[in-house]
């Protein structure tokens, strides 16, 4: 069992800048697909950014790349995200996922991750 909690979010200005971070109980931490989702009221969870390191790779949606990055530290079992450039539309509430499983999917989808944080806000003010 994981247990995933979040932190670092809060009211911004547009244009500025927040670091989410995600703490994550469990011994085998580093073997994980982390992810990072979020969700506005009204809207689906969507999927922002993910980092897998079966593959060595970390990929990000559209909306957020090039502003936003995601990092690892195994020896604090801690996932970040980076966010600059905020916008008004990447107000939402920040979901922090974990998966332990490997497959073919691209884990850009909720239903592809077992274990879900709390969740923390994030809103960006004009």
């Amino acid at each position: 069992q994981v247990q995933l909690v979040e932190s670092g979010g809060g009211l911004v200005q547009a244009g500025g800048s927040l670091r989410l971070s995600c703490v994550a109980s469990g011994r085998t931490f580093s073997s994980y697909v982390l992810g990072w989702f979020r969700q506005a009221p009204g809207k689906e969870r969507e999927f922002v950014a993910t980092i897998n390191p079966s593959r060595r790779s970390t990929d990000y949606a559209d909306s957020v790349k090039g502003r936003f990055t995601l990092s690892r530290d195994n020896a604090k079992n801690t996932v970040y995200l980076q966010m600059i450039s905020l916008k008004t539309e990447d107000t939402a509430a920040y979901y922090c996922a974990a998966e332990g499983r490997y497959y073919s999917g691209t884990y850009r989808r909720p239903n592809e991750y077992t274990y879900w944080g709390q969740g923390t806000q994030v809103t960006v003010s004009s």
